[in-house]
């Protein structure tokens, strides 16, 4: 094999000996075809080091005798925090996939375990990806070559040849390093980083893997706490911050131009303290009751026409976006803001989204006052509420 390097030294654009066009190098080694072919995976790796203007001026292996004990003892060092971010990754599995996390207020039995959930979860999540992040940072430190090279920096492209080459300089360095030979180690670096994906395979798939259907109308996803359960009259209350005192809501309690955020509540619940508490910390349950301003026309949604009570109008706190608590009203512009992502909805056009990510109105709650003079549901939310399923439409 023979390399030249064209002529030409400091020469200006157009000059004979620059290129017309600035590359990574601009005077690489002239190499043919048929060289790069009798070239051995040894010569291709300093040929990609010559390209790039590369000079290794200390290159030293650190173990120039293969197997010592010294080696052996390190290799085993390396493989052990492997091992211990597999350990680490198969427990996260199984407590993301088998460990309790049905809710359990305080106090009640299993709420120890409960509580465990998510420091458990995270914290082996975290483990695994330290010890997986030490185990490699071992691996450089005890098992690259001690190198030192200087570089030439250019600006351009890189040519054909340093395209062809780079690979071949990769794999070198991995034969210098001797990761192919180390079995032990390649094989724990598999397990460790095949277990971490695995898992976060799992906790990216797992959510969408229940069906939102099952159940048929009484799925949970297709129904909030607002429902009618046996015809019970279902009002709108207060959260005083005492789950046990119950305030109902009338039309005269609320300005107009304003916004005040209510919780289902049944007569049967009263005295029953799990009840009471479920009703205000149900996820989806949070409403808004918005009172419009006098003069502003409510446009309903099509189909869901007299879900509201004059200009009373009850709408889902859950942003339809990613199920942020969209409780900002500016009654000047009827805008609703969630302050998550930024998304507004129209509350005078059934909670139309009108800037921001959200694609779906706010669910509606159909309300109407009753003979007593209390702001009563007659029904669930017209619509699942918050991100609810990606397949659903705009109303």
């Amino acid at each position: 094999m023979s390399t030249t390097r064209s002529a030409g030294h400091g020469g200006t654009h157009g000059d004979p000996g620059e290129p017309p066009h600035p590359t990574e190098t601009p005077h690489p080694p002239q190499v043919s075809e048929a060289d790069l072919e009798s070239m051995s995976q040894e010569q291709l790796a300093r040929l990609a080091a010559n390209l790039d203007d590369v000079e290794v001026v200390h290159n030293a292996n650190p173990w120039p005798i293969p197997g010592t004990r010294a080696e052996k003892r390190a290799e085993r060092a390396v493989t052990l925090w492997f091992l211990i971010s597999t350990i680490c990754g198969l427990a996260f599995l199984a407590a993301f996939l088998f460990w309790p996390h049905e809710y359990h207020p305080p106090g009640d039995p299993g709420y120890g375990v409960y509580a465990l959930y998510t420091p458990l979860v995270g914290g082996l999540l975290g483990l695994a990806v330290l010890t997986l992040g030490v185990a490699v940072i071992q691996y450089v430190k005890k098992f690259f070559p001690d190198e030192v090279s200087i570089q030439q920096r250019h600006d351009g492209p890189s040519d054909e040849v340093a395209r062809r080459t780079v690979i071949a300089q990769i794999v070198q360095a991995g034969d210098d390093t001797g990761f192919a030979r180390r079995k032990m180690i390649l094989g724990s670096a598999g397990l460790a980083t095949g277990v971490f994906g695995l898992g976060l395979g799992i906790a990216a798939v797992a959510p969408l893997v229940r069906n939102p259907w099952k159940g048929g109308s009484d799925a949970a996803l297709w129904h909030s706490g607002w429902r009618s359960i046996n015809g019970e009259t279902v009002y709108l209350r207060y959260d005083t911050g005492d789950p046990e005192e119950i305030v109902l809501v009338r039309p005269e309690d609320q300005e107009p131009g304003s916004m005040m955020t209510v919780f289902p509540f049944r007569n049967s619940e009263r005295g029953n303290e799990e009840a009471l508490l479920e009703g205000v910390r149900r996820a989806d349950n949070p409403t808004m009751l918005i009172r419009l301003r006098p003069g502003t026309v409510f446009l309903p949604a099509p189909g869901h026409e007299g879900l509201n009570y004059g200009d009373y109008i009850a709408y889902s706190k859950i942003c339809t976006h990613l199920g942020c608590p969209a409780s900002l009203y500016e009654s000047q512009t009827n805008r609703i803001l969630c302050p998550c992502h930024q998304s507004q909805f129209l509350a005078a056009e059934h909670a139309r989204p009108v800037f921001g990510p959200a694609a779906r109105p706010l669910p509606q709650l159909p309300i109407t006052v009753n003979d007593e003079g209390y702001f009563v549901a007659t029904g669930d939310f017209d619509g699942p509420v918050g991100p609810a399923f990606w397949e659903m439409g705009k109303i």
